[in-house]
């Protein structure tokens, strides 16, 4: 009964980046044996994004597309169709194509890089968040043209990075007062900062992009009057989910307009789910809805989706909760910046090591017990304090302060 049950539903993932990919292979692992069709709307076999900023970018790779065998794993790919619209009443979603009925969805579709006002068809600025993206800027590097990076967040760093690994000349403008001030606080991103200059590339805090003028070169111009000679201007301030397409769908949305997931990642929709950047969902770990905008979520949270999906078919049960601990890393200017966990709601910062020296961390705790862990060149520190991290494992705070002492022999 169950088997037949699972044999007639057809599973619909729309988005084709590492959430949707991740999800159509946890649902074959999972053992689901049902129809599964994979629609992404770029024409270019699935791939991964963070080589984009890297190889692909300074033409050490061509792409980085995953090593996925869909023919093998019997998932149907339908490439280069946008999707328009979803109708619950019908189970279908509408694309350019027609119609697709489904039996269970998937919302993988992403977030959108956010583009300067104004700025959108300007000749010479320059997005990087697709394979298209990645192929228009690496010329731009051969040449070693003067660049202009607006954002000194972690694509921007990254960026800036690459530019300057190819020789070019680079300058960054960020609104506040400090590199990754949306994400980190100022004690932390200080020392960041000087990773600019000493990689040749100049930092322009508390500067406003007032308006661009294409040319040859072309000019940035700030609110303060200044102008910035470029012959390209990068954008990396931030991105917003791709949900635009769900309007009046009846799917239940947040301000920043995500789809609002429960702790199964399931949205207000029954048998509709939501994964990766374009999901929030609620964290009993932190107290709060997050939103993460990272790869380790579009790869951890599809094994809930499926989990899900293959249950309702046969068990009846849930799935765990998903609640991880979050978790990213950046490689820039000869750095291997990683971070674990969530530190809104910490009550104490640890220093570990010289935040002028080449390798150190730094732990957040409440109430003793870490919650959140950066760490530049030490990825030991990462490892073990993320398992704390993940445990809740209170510390000693003066072993944990000790750079010299692995973080898991500073168990309290």
């Amino acid at each position: 009964m169950s088997e037949q049950k699972q044999t007639q539903r057809h599973v619909v993932i729309v988005g084709a980046g590492m959430a949707g990919v991740q999800t159509a292979v946890a649902l074959r692992e999972q053992g689901f044996t049902g129809p599964v069709t994979l629609i992404g709307a770029e024409p270019h076999q699935p791939y991964d994004r963070p080589p984009l900023s890297k190889a692909v970018l300074l033409g050490k790779a061509e792409d980085s597309a995953f090593d996925v065998d869909f023919e093998e794993l019997g998932v149907e790919l339908r490439l280069g169709l946008d999707v328009l619209g979803l109708r619950a009443a019908d189970r279908e979603i509408d694309t350019e194509a027609g119609p697709v009925p489904y039996g269970a969805l998937v919302l993988a579709t992403g977030a959108h890089p956010v583009n300067l006002p104004g700025a959108d068809g300007v000749p010479g600025v320059h997005l990087l968040r697709t394979l298209d993206d990645a192929a228009r800027l690496a010329p731009v590097l051969e040449r070693r043209h003067t660049v202009v990076v607006v954002g000194a967040g972690w694509i921007g760093a990254e960026f800036a990075t690459a530019a300057r690994e190819a020789g070019c000349e680079v300058t960054v403008v960020e609104a506040a007062d400090r590199p990754l001030a949306g994400a980190l606080p100022a004690e932390v991103t200080g020392p960041m900062a000087g990773w600019y200059a000493e990689n040749g590339a100049e930092l322009l805090t508390h500067a406003r992009v007032e308006t661009i003028r294409p040319g040859t070169p072309g000019r940035v111009v700030l609110a303060d009057g200044r102008e910035l000679p470029a012959d390209a201007v990068v954008v990396g301030i931030g991105a917003r989910p791709a949900t635009g397409w769900l309007a009046g769908s009846g799917i239940a949305l947040d301000p920043s307009g995500a789809v609002t997931a429960d702790d199964r990642l399931r949205t207000s929709l029954p048998g509709v789910y939501a994964v990766g950047d374009c999901a929030s969902y609620p964290s009993a770990r932190y107290g709060e809805r997050l939103l993460v905008h990272h790869w380790d979520n579009a790869l951890q949270g599809p094994r809930t989706v499926a989990a899900g999906i293959v249950a309702a078919d046969v068990t009846g049960a849930d799935p765990d909760p998903y609640d991880p601990v979050p978790y990213f890393w950046s490689e820039q200017f000869g750095r291997f910046v990683q971070y674990a966990g969530h530190h809104a709601d910490a009550d104490e910062l640890l220093w570990r090591g010289d935040p002028a020296g080449e390798s150190w961390s730094v732990l957040w705790l409440r109430d003793g017990v870490p919650v959140a862990l950066l760490a530049v060149g030490r990825p030991r520190d990462l490892a073990q304090g993320r398992k704390l991290v993940e445990a809740g494992t209170p510390v000693d705070r003066e072993r944990a302060a000790d750079p010299a002492v692995p973080l898991k022999s500073a168990v309290a």
